[in-house]
């Protein structure tokens, strides 16, 4: 390179000796110049495309609601049938705790808690037809995870049952445990967490173990009935709802170990906020009608409470409701036309149902649960 020859502030090649370099140096300036504007344009056309992007991300935040209210109805995705959290009787009317739950969301609504459309879905479709748009919500016995939560574009707002894996045996069988099941056949379900809980819990043992898996809960449960298998693993709920279908279900015990974490709750598309909100408030108002003792007997009586926390809930106080697009009587339709958390829980998989399991971590967090209503403030 010349010595004499400096660098511009551009970054261009410059000669001061003579025509030849003001000729080079105007020649790369005019390339610069294209190159400059072509950046330029290319820069502004990515800015266009952003805001086009987050306008349209904005213009969709209210997409799930106002097309719950054109069509008249929620679209639920539920359980192929799961006493006590989603199973259909003959006549296609639906019962459970999920089942509930959307009732819920459709109460808030419209004020009329039929207003649902609950579309069985097997645990391999359940993701997709949410992502698909066939269904509002997933309310499924489905387990919140990282994955599920950052991979495949979905939230989970709230969760309506804390549950953990667990195992079903024979009484015949002679175990009491599930560290007796080294070498056994275990019937479970494809496309759920219940696999890899069960590999991680048998290698964590040490243990060995056949893997007999099937597509949907109904033939995973048959197998098992049938003789197919030695065990048979879910949620603890599921295990006891499943039970209850057993050829002889007083041959059956649920052994005691819980070997995962399993919360349960309701799944949302990611990106439509409002929609987020809607379902989560849904549950932390029946979860603070509980704690606040209102119920379906009594939640009209409650509206002249003086209690600010009882105010705010059932809307005499404040505007709650219309912040996530609501009337402000949002909680107030929800508890009159379906209940509070207890009521549901009782009547679906409680004490006092087929089902007669226990409040324990379900309880409510001032009874030593882990269910916790978020404030209305």
């Amino acid at each position: 390179m010349d010595p004499d020859a400096v660098i511009d502030r551009c970054g261009v090649e410059r000669s001061d000796r003579g025509s030849a370099g003001g000729i080079k140096e105007q020649t790369s300036r005019m390339e610069l110049l294209g190159e400059y504007t072509s950046m330029k344009k290319a820069l502004i056309s990515i800015a266009f495309g952003l805001t086009a992007s987050l306008l349209a991300t904005g213009a969709s935040a209210q997409a799930t609601l106002n097309s719950v209210k054109q069509k008249g109805f929620l679209t639920c995705g539920s359980n192929t049938g799961l006493a006590g959290f989603g199973l259909p009787d003959a006549q296609g009317n639906w019962t459970g705790l999920d089942v509930d739950l959307c009732r819920a969301i459709a109460a808030a609504i419209f004020d009329d808690p039929t207003k649902v459309r609950f579309i069985p879905l097997a645990a391999k479709d359940r993701f997709t037809a949410l992502q698909s748009g066939e269904v509002d919500v997933l309310s499924r016995n489905s387990t919140a995870t990282m994955s599920r939560d950052t991979q495949l574009g979905l939230d989970f707002p709230a969760i309506n049952y804390y549950d953990g894996q667990g195992f079903m045996v024979r009484k015949k069988l002679g175990v009491s445990s599930a560290k007796e099941l080294n070498g056994a056949s275990i019937c479970t379900q494809q496309g759920t967490t219940t696999e890899l809980n069960l590999a991680d819990y048998f290698r964590a043992n040490n243990m060995k173990y056949e893997v007999v898996a099937f597509a949907t809960s109904d033939e995973t449960f048959k197998a098992y009935d049938a003789g197919r298998c030695d065990a048979f693993t879910t949620d603890a709920s599921g295990l006891y709802a499943e039970r209850l279908r057993a050829s002889a279900p007083d041959d059956h015990i649920v052994l005691p170990e819980i070997i995962s974490k399993e919360p349960l709750g309701p799944a949302v598309r990611h990106g439509d906020n409002q929609w987020g909100d809607i379902v989560r408030w849904t549950h932390n108002a029946m979860l603070n009608a509980e704690e606040l003792g209102v119920t379906k007997a009594n939640v009209d009586q409650m509206k002249t409470s003086d209690n600010p926390e009882i105010k705010r809930l059932l809307g005499t106080e404040g505007k709650f409701g219309e912040a996530v697009g609501l009337t402000n009587d949002w909680a107030v339709r929800i508890i009159k036309h379906v209940g509070n958390y207890g009521e549901v829980f009782e009547k679906n998989v409680g004490e006092g149902s087929r089902l007669k399991i226990k409040r324990g971590q379900n309880a409510l967090w001032t009874k030593g649960g882990l269910q916790y209503g978020i404030p209305v403030r």
